[in-house]
């Protein structure tokens, strides 16, 4: 029983198990246009690893058999993909909602013209990260330029409709820019409004809070700080068991750029994949199996239970 476990156990709870399957995460690879410094997956231009076709048609059973509420994509930068828009297209085919997770910039790379019209026309949502509403701190963290580029990015997609009309959904996320818990949600939310308004006259739907996790490149920057330890224990210290119902590896599972199921993104990061009996792989995709499947945990866990808690939808209370 690791620590995360031993501290659940304190408040009733044997384990940690799936709720139900609502959203179902894709991972379409690593490759990013951006080299983060915060980035839990280590994704970069030179990464290459990149989910084919044959493994996103094993998707579209899965989420036909699963009945999902949504497909989540992510990546990486997954505009990316080469079978980006062809997945997308045959996920809206079958009724499926999609969401992308953006970093905004890929949008403005060559050969992307066209994408936020394609993205409007398929209804897709979209969930951008935004770490700052100021340019300096996203600079720290997501590299020069890249703060104008984004701001560039949303009022494209603000003149297409997203972030005011209801079925374009644009959501923003923070991240924190170095060891410390997100503040209120809520609050910042109103800060990004008020800000970005008032900046750029730009609009949004709502603000995302999302915790680093001590995992890739923000676990190698903690170390370079020598603050690992400190951050870990910020994070235990700060664990609420109010967030338990909401965890996202509760209501969704994650399937890796190769076809590995993961019961979260975090837990794809560390290459911990599905376990304890559920099937592993999407080829062995057993929807029963998974929404009841006991979740593979570790010290990483304390990061999304922490204070309002944290998920791939924002604070969890």
């Amino acid at each position: 029983m690791n620590n995360f476990e031993k501290q659940i156990a304190e408040v009733g709870s044997e384990g940690l198990h799936s709720l139900k399957v609502k959203t179902l995460q894709v991972n379409l690879g690593p490759q990013c246009n951006q080299k983060c410094n915060h980035c839990h997956l280590e994704a970069s231009p030179q990464r290459k690893e990149t989910m084919e076709w044959p493994t996103m048609e094993l998707i579209l059973e899965a989420a036909r058999n699963l009945r999902c509420q949504l497909v989540d994509l992510t990546g990486g930068a997954p505009e990316l993909n080469p079978s980006f828009r062809r997945f997308i297209a045959a996920l809206r085919q079958e009724g499926l909602s999609v969401q992308v997770r953006t970093n905004l910039t890929v949008l403005l790379e060559p050969g992307m013209n066209t994408l936020p019209e394609f993205l409007r026309d398929h209804r897709v949502q979209l969930v951008a990260s935004m770490p700052c509403y100021l340019e300096e701190n996203v600079s720290a963290q997501r590299g020069k330029g890249v703060y104008e580029k984004s701001i560039q990015a949303i009022k494209r997609l603000n003149g297409l409709g997203y972030g005011h009309e209801s079925s374009l959904s644009l959501n923003l996320v923070y991240n924190p820019g170095g060891p410390f818990l997100p503040p209120s949600q809520p609050a910042l939310e109103e800060e990004y409004r008020r800000e970005l308004n008032k900046r750029f006259g730009i609009r949004f739907t709502r603000l995302l809070t999302i915790t680093n996790m001590p995992l890739g490149r923000f676990r190698k920057e903690l170390n370079r700080q020598n603050q690992e330890e400190n951050y870990l224990e910020l994070l235990r210290k700060s664990f609420n068991p109010l967030t338990l119902q909401g965890l996202m590896c509760r209501h969704q599972i994650t399937v890796g750029w190769d076809g590995t199921l993961y019961d979260c993104d975090f837990n794809a990061a560390l290459g911990l994949a599905v376990n304890h009996g559920a099937p592993d792989h999407i080829r062995f995709f057993n929807a029963e199996n998974l929404w009841t499947r006991r979740i593979v945990t570790g010290e990483h866990c304390f990061g999304c239970t922490a204070g309002s808690g944290s998920s791939c939808g924002g604070a969890l209370v």
